[in-house]
């Protein structure tokens, strides 16, 4: 019962209380005094004190139901007045943790809306190579034809599990001494059917490079610098080279449109996709560039761009603990 609660939060006091009663007792009878006026002043006291502990009981009472109603619906803010310097510390715990509960909450409901937006744009994006694919199929086209909205469809799929594996990336990371050369080559010939439809070249030579990464995450980050790279020229040269100004830095470089000055500073930002996806490919979702910056944070990588309209873009990756071969 609450009434037991009560008492054995307040036992010291009364046992205190009693300690000093017998104590009275005590004196008076060793004195050889009467005890009927201690008799007497005792009961007015524990008169008075019954009065004393009825109103804090109420009182104790009343706090309980009001705490026992706040647990059903924590709000910092309606907690009852601390009664001490203790019970305040207590209640500055409980305010901290119900404000990084609350930002929590927050990071979580924002994260999600961001997942649903682009699962939706996701799948309305989707749909237009799998029309394709079917309007292909109804006429019978070519096979290479079916093959290159196919492929769209995968890069499709590779982006959206990227974007999901990359909210939990520090558990996905495998990261070891990785030949430069051999990651480049296998996306190189990954899109090398887009270089052939498209006509254009690909400048490329042996980089002769080791670095400290996860293979395919950075593999990852340089198909979606390729698939930037192949959407936005129409036609010239793509080239995949190291900084001649930083041996330390990988560069991915193209003759294409360009990005305009008023877009650079905010080509990372996720789902900005700025005049280039507004005007040129209605299909751009501002997520790529996004997603690479992000990967390659968490590598201990670093990704900068260069680009004027008309005159290409160069995107330079610095790759830490990168070690070149001595000819």
């Amino acid at each position: 019962m609450l009434i037991f609660r009560y008492a054995r939060k307040h036992w010291k006091y009364f046992a205190l209380l009693a300690a000093f009663a017998a104590i009275f007792l005590a004196v008076f009878w060793l004195y050889g005094l009467p005890l009927e006026p201690v008799l007497y002043g005792g009961a007015l006291c524990a008169a008075i004190g019954a009065m004393f502990v009825l109103v804090g009981f109420l009182r104790f009472r009343a706090r309980h139901a009001r705490l026992t109603a706040l647990a059903e619906r924590f709000e910092a803010e309606h907690l009852p007045a601390a009664q001490d310097a203790i019970e305040a510390d207590y209640q500055a715990i409980l305010r901290a943790l119900d404000r990084r509960q609350r930002a929590a909450e927050n990071r979580l409901s924002e994260a999600q809306s961001d997942l649903m937006d682009y699962y939706t744009m996701w799948a309305h994006q989707i749909k237009t190579p799998i029309a394709a694919m079917r309007l292909l199929l109804q006429t019978g086209a070519e096979p290479a034809e079916m093959e290159e909205e196919l492929f769209r469809i995968e890069q499709y799929v590779e982006m959206v599990l990227g974007y999901l594996r990359s909210e939990s990336l520090s558990g996905d990371l495998l990261v070891s001494r990785c030949d430069l050369d051999a990651i480049v080559r296998g996306c190189v010939r990954k899109y090398r059917k887009q270089f052939i439809r498209k006509h254009i070249a690909l400048r490329y030579e042996p980089l002769r490079a080791t670095v400290l990464t996860d293979p395919k995450w950075l593999a990852f980050v340089i198909e979606q610098l390729l698939s930037n790279a192949l959407k936005y020229t129409p036609q010239g040269t793509i080239a995949i080279e190291m900084d001649a100004a930083r041996p330390d830095a990988l560069v991915i470089s193209d003759t294409g449109i360009g990005i305009r000055p008023e877009d650079l500073p905010r080509v990372f930002e996720k789902g900005y996709t700025g005049f280039n996806g507004r005007e040129g490919d209605r299909r751009a979702t501002g997520i790529g560039l996004y997603l690479c910056r992000r990967i390659l944070k968490r590598l201990g990588h670093t990704i900068e761009i260069e680009s004027s309209p008309g005159k290409g873009t160069r995107v330079i990756l610095g790759l830490d603990s990168l070690d070149l071969e001595v000819e």
